[in-house]
C-alpha cells in the first residue's frame, strides 16, 4: 500500500477462517496450501482437487496474492472498476465456502493486468512486488501451517499473466527455502513440505474442447490470447486426478465468481457434456520430488 509520503509499503495479510480447520492438517500426513494470484484462479485451475482435500478431511488453505481489480467484469450491473476488488473478494470467500476450504490469506498486492498493459506499472502491483517480501511471507505461512502438499501455478501462469508467474516463482522459492533455520529466522519452525506441485492445463484439452464446441456450431474464444499460449505441452503432465464426484462441485463454486462467467466465457459457451467433461479431471505437474522419466502418472497429489 502508498503511504501519504509516496513510500510503497508492505500491504498487510488478512487471513479469515471459511470453513472447518481439519486436524490432519499438522506434519508430514496432510494439508494443503495453495497459492494463486487472483480470485477465480483457484477454483478453475484446481477447485475439484481442493473440494476432494476437503472432503476427505485433508485441510485446505490458499493464498490470494491480489483482489482481481484489474480483470473484466461480466456485467455492468455486477461491478464497476471502482467495485470490483471488493466485489472480487465477496466472489472468492463465496468460493472457498463452497470447495471447503478452511483459510483464506489475502495478501494485499493489486492485480497486475495483463502483460503489456499499463496496470503492470502501477506501484502495488504485485508483478512488482519486492520477492524477497513476497517469498518471506509465504515462509511464515508454510512454516505455521506445516502442509505436506503446496500447489501452484506452473511456470508460464496457464497463459503468460504477469501474477501468475509472479506468485510461481514465489512459492517455488518459499518451498524450497522454509526447511532452511538460517533463511528467515524470524519466522521460527523451520519446515520442508513433501511435495511441491503446478497446476496446469494440458493443450491437448484445451484443443479437444474448442474442436468440441465447433462441432456444436460454437466458437469458443479466448480474447486476444492464442491457443499456441494457452497451457502446456501434454507430455508434461505428471498427474492426472479424476473429480467426476467433485465436478458439481467446482462448477458451483465457478458460478461463485459471477463477474468473470460471463456469456463470453469459454466455460458458459461450452455445451453441458463437454464442460462435465473438462471439469472432471484436473492435472499437474510434480515439481518436488522430481517425477522418474517413463513412470506412469500419478493419479493424486497425496502418498
Amino acid at each position: 500500500m502508498a503511504s501519504k509520503d509516496g513510500v510503497v509499503e508492505m500491504p498487510e495479510s488478512e487471513t479469515e477462517v471459511t470453513g472447518e480447520v481439519h486436524g490432519q492438517a499438522m506434519g508430514p500426513g496432510g494439508g494443503l496450501l495453495a497459492c494463486f494470484g487472483h480470485p477465480d484462479d483457484e477454483t478453475f485451475g484446481s477447485g475439484g482437487t481442493l473440494a476432494r482435500c476437503a472432503a476427505q478431511g485433508i485441510r485446505v488453505d490458499l493464498v490470494c496474492a491480489t483482489r482481481g481489480e484489474a480483470g473484466e467484469i461480466s456485467d455492468p450491473a455486477l461491478a464497476t472498476q471502482e467495485t470490483l476488488a471488493k466485489v472480487r473478494e465477496e466472489e472468492l470467500r463465496c468460493a472457498c465456502r463452497t470447495l471447503g476450504v478452511s483459510r483464506l490469506h489475502l495478501l494485499g498486492y493489486r492485480d497486475s493486468g495483463m502483460a503489456g498493459t499499463s496496470d503492470n506499472h502501477h506501484p502495488n502491483a504485485f508483478c512488482r512486488a519486492d520477492p524477497a517480501e513476497v517469498v518471506g511471507r509465504l515462509v511464515a505461512l508454510i512454516r505455521s501451517f506445516r502442509p505436506a502438499v503446496v500447489l501452484t501455478f506452473e511456470p508460464h501462469g496457464g497463459y503468460g499473466h504477469p501474477d501468475h508467474m509472479a506468485i510461481h516463482r514465489f512459492a517455488s522459492e518459499a518451498f524450497k527455502i522454509s526447511g532452511d533455520a538460517h533463511r528467515y529466522p524470524e519466522y521460527p519452525g523451520p519446515y520442508q513440505p513433501a511435495r511441491l506441485y503446478y497446476s496446469a492445463i494440458p493443450r491437448g484439452r484445451i484443443l479437444a474442447m474448442i474442436e468440441y464446441a465447433a462441432k456444436a456450431g460454437i466458437d469458443l474464444g479466448f480474447g486476444t490470447i492464442p491457443v499456441s499460449e494457452i497451457g502446456i505441452p501434454d507430455e508434461e503432465i505428471t498427474t492426472e486426478v479424476s473429480l467426476a464426484s467433485y465436478a458439481e462441485t467446482k462448477r458451483q463454486a465457478m458460478l461463485c465468481h459471477r463477474t468473470q462467467m460471463g456469456p463470453i466465457s469459454p466455460f458458459s459457451q461450452l455445451p453441458p457434456e463437454a464442460l462435465e467433461q473438462f471439469l472432471s479431471q484436473e492435472s499437474f505437474i510434480r515439481a518436488f520430488p522430481p517425477f522418474p522419466p517413463g513412470s506412469p502418472r500419478e493419479e493424486w497429489l497425496f502418498p
